[in-house]
């Protein structure tokens, strides 16, 4: 899912210089990619089964690699448009099938465990980095489209046996059940938690999708390339050391930390020129973006709101709708404007989570199914023994 979604990230200034692509086309393909995932997240909240299913994760996996195949074959924008929206689709089934897995899977286990396995959206940064790094100068935007391919199937048949989410048991159904004045009363704790992660959407994906264009506009092209690597790299232990965070201080609070930090290095670039700052940028963003999604599930599924999941990578991926739609205007002077705005987005991201700290319930109630209270045998040398009989 890291290679499918976000290796257009890095081959993006390729297909400007190569392959004709404009700013504003550009912008309109990260887009059908982040309908595409709303699309998916929408389909794993209408249909619960949906995402429980091997058929769907496999399907998924299958329609990402290809999708990215058959980048190169087309020439139209709008066949590039149906391409990337298919990914969007795949990438969000993929995302909240492999979430709820771990998150009921490994709900026992140390929290740094889960953590680990999210890093692997930072592993497939990275090497989607490090291979069009490694193709610029010697091939073109067409092979890193196939290269990344190869990869996301090889990656693909590694996932393929994955288990998804069992269906809840008629007891955990009746605990839910029993638990819904409790969840009535964190609406307002999980509506703050939805605000901050909408707002991360708008503000991460102008990031994520134009970090590289920006620095290469006043850095060498192979900065650009390396930066995104760095970003992958620093992303691979953020979720495992957001979580062992959480030993000493609140998931609000960490998921404020980790906003603010994200905040300055979206900002960082479009602030202070040079390498040194492109590379703190790409370290301080890799290091928040999967961390925050991290921390933002967790605490949805702390506060056991139904389906927190896939609501909250819904409301994510409008965010990552509206993200690119926003700052479009502001591409035709680079992109540096783009990233002062992202970053005032994120600020605002972390004003919601400031709220979410008031009153947060940090011990939730586990409702577990009531066992009936057995009286003792009763014997025969009980002088009440025939009356409890009778």
């Amino acid at each position: 899912m890291g290679v499918g979604r976000f290796v257009y990230t890095p081959i993006l200034p390729l297909m400007h210089s190569q392959a004709g692509l404009s700013t504003a086309t550009g912008a309109n393909l990260a887009t059908a990619n982040y309908v595409g995932y709303f699309l998916g997240a929408l389909a794993g909240i209408l249909s619960p089964a949906l995402v429980r299913s091997r058929a769907t994760l496999r399907t998924g996996l299958a329609v990402l690699s290809v999708s990215l195949a058959a980048m190169p074959a087309a020439q139209e924008a709008a066949v590039w448009i149906v391409l990337r929206l298919c990914a969007g689709v795949s990438s969000a089934l993929i995302f909240v099938i492999a979430a709820g897995s771990l998150f009921s899977r490994l709900r026992e286990h140390p929290a740094h465990l889960p953590g680990w396995a999210f890093g692997g959206v930072g592993a497939g940064i990275a090497l989607s980095g490090l291979l069009v790094l490694a193709l610029r100068s010697v091939a073109d935007w067409r092979t890193a489209w196939w290269a990344s391919a190869a990869l996301a199937a090889l990656l693909a048949a590694v996932a393929w046996n994955l288990r998804p989410e069992a269906a809840p048991t008629a007891a955990a159904a009746s605990g839910a059940a029993a638990a819904e004045g409790p969840m009535l009363r964190k609406r307002r704790w999980f509506g703050a938690l939805f605000a901050s992660y909408v707002l991360e959407g708008v503000g991460y994906i102008v990031a994520g999708t134009f970090l590289v264009a920006a620095i290469e506009q006043s850095s060498p092209g192979w900065i650009g390339s390396g930066a995104w690597v760095l970003v992958g790299l620093a992303a691979v232990p953020s979720s495992a050391l957001w979580a062992r965070f959480g030993r000493r201080w609140s998931r609000p609070d960490l998921l404020l930390a980790a906003l603010v930090i994200q905040a300055v290095g979206i900002a960082l670039p479009a602030v202070v020129p040079g390498v040194a700052a492109a590379l703190a940028s790409a370290v301080l963003f890799g290091a928040t973006f999967i961390g925050i999604s991290t921390l933002a599930l967790a605490t949805g599924a702390h506060l056991r709101f139904p389906r927190s999941v896939a609501l909250l990578t819904a409301g994510y991926s409008v965010g990552q709708i509206l993200g690119p739609l926003a700052v479009t205007p502001l591409l035709h002077h680079g992109y540096h404007q783009a990233l002062i705005l992202a970053a005032v987005v994120v600020l605002a991201a972390a004003c919601a989570a400031a709220v979410l700290r008031i009153g947060f319930p940090h011990h939730t109630v586990v409702v577990r199914e009531a066992t009936p209270i057995r009286s003792p045998a009763p014997t025969d040398d009980d002088p009440a023994a025939d009356r409890r009989r009778l």
